[in-house]
């Protein structure tokens, strides 16, 4: 950026789109504001299971976004040695159910020249030792060399680091802070105590709230966004490396030894009060524990650390909602799922889109305004929202 007045960005949302948009904006020369409403990763980020991947059967825009986020975070790697505490490329098992087979699914991947390589049960434990072959299913397993996990607390705050390095102002525990239009334009935003802050640009990355922001700007995209939770153990006493997704448990490992679960079983079993209190079943932590320990090696006891609950951002077509929004000059959004894996590339590409004012043709499959065509054909029965997980 060239200009003597450098461009002034308002990023509200402090999980990893937030975080990452910020740096990128920074590094490319904007004045930056990252406003959060409470800390730094509290929200959906903090309680991903943070899978790196682009596993299965998926649009070829989206696919092809979701192998260059891959790309990107190999880059992240290669230039922050730091980061192999907490962020790992050794791979991730998957397989089915009795009464289902992956063979399609990897016949998909391999077709499309993705990494996979089909396992036999007794080829498991030379290529995941941390698995017990046992739980694997009869026909075997597709192994994803390529994919990984990241934590994304540590990531986001080596990111803000760097914006902050770079001349970003960070504002945590801002309350419910908003977008700030007047006359048809975001012109900043304003925090929780009334304090406005103006900008010339604004970025809403606030996770499964994106819909409800928008929404009061009389904005609408499509949601699926569920309440769901992850359980975080204790240390557990076997290594695990191996990223699992299986019929009853999903295990992501984490920098100090503890793990990582959720399943869409469990999620199901979330009890929403009227007043918005989020009530996970003693049964599901007890459940998720007791598959998490079939499917690894030995066994082990595993004991529960925490819980933590809250929305799941899903856009309502499973696939991102990234840019400008049309009906708001100087605004842009991010919502979608998957954030772990299309953090660092989202937040690159649209920095880059706000900073040249030049519309990424990457991102233009995922634009907001993506969705008055998609509701004709859904009038004419050729179409029909259904969230990928």
């Amino acid at each position: 950026m060239t200009t003597s007045s450098p461009l002034h960005v308002a990023v509200l949302g402090g999980g990893i789109l937030g975080a990452s948009t910020a740096a990128h904006l920074a590094r490319a020369g904007a004045s930056v504001t990252l406003v959060t409403a409470g800390a730094l990763a509290d929200g959906a980020s903090g309680r991903s299971i943070a899978w790196l991947n682009s596993s299965g059967d998926r649009s070829s825009a989206y696919h092809y976004l979701r192998l260059i986020a891959l790309d990107r975070y190999r880059t992240w790697s290669a230039r922050h040695p730091e980061s192999s505490s907490y962020l790992r490329f050794d791979g991730a098992l998957k397989w089915g159910s009795a009464d289902e087979s992956f063979a399609q699914t990897f016949a998909f991947e391999r077709a499309g020249g993705y990494d996979a390589i089909w396992l036999d049960r007794d080829d498991v434990a030379a290529i995941a030792p941390d698995v017990d072959p046992d739980a694997v299913a009869d026909e075997g397993a597709i192994f994803n060399p390529g994919e990984g996990w990241v934590n994304l607390p540590d990531l986001i705050a080596a990111l803000v680091d760097e914006a902050v390095a770079n001349g970003a102002r960070l504002i945590e525990h801002a309350g419910d802070a908003r977008v700030d239009v007047q006359d048809g334009a975001a012109v900043g935003v304003v925090l929780g105590d009334g304090t406005r802050i103006a900008a010339d640009r604004v970025v809403l990355a606030t996770g499964g709230s994106v819909p409800a922001h928008l929404a009061a700007l009389d904005v609408v995209v499509p949601d699926a966004t569920p309440t769901a939770f992850v359980l975080i153990t204790e240390p557990a006493d076997v290594e695990v490396r191996t990223v699992l997704n299986t019929p009853r448990v999903a295990v992501r490992p984490m920098p100090d030894g503890r793990l990582v679960l959720d399943a869409d079983w469990a999620e199901k079993s979330i009890v929403v009060g009227d007043d918005g209190a989020i009530t996970v079943p003693d049964a599901s932590v007890e459940g998720l524990l007791e598959e998490a320990s079939k499917v690894l090696a030995g066994n082990p006891k595993l004991t529960a650390q925490r819980v933590a609950a809250g929305l799941k951002p899903i856009p309502g077509d499973g696939e991102p909602v990234v840019g400008r929004v049309p009906s708001i000059d100087g605004l842009y959004t991010l919502f979608t799922h998957s954030g772990a894996t299309l953090g660092l590339i989202l937040g690159e590409l649209l920095a880059e889109e706000i900073a040249t004012d030049t519309p990424s043709p990457v991102l233009a499959p995922f634009t907001l305004d993506r969705f008055s065509g998609e509701q004709q054909r859904d009038e004419v029965g050729t179409g029909a929202w259904a969230p990928v997980r």
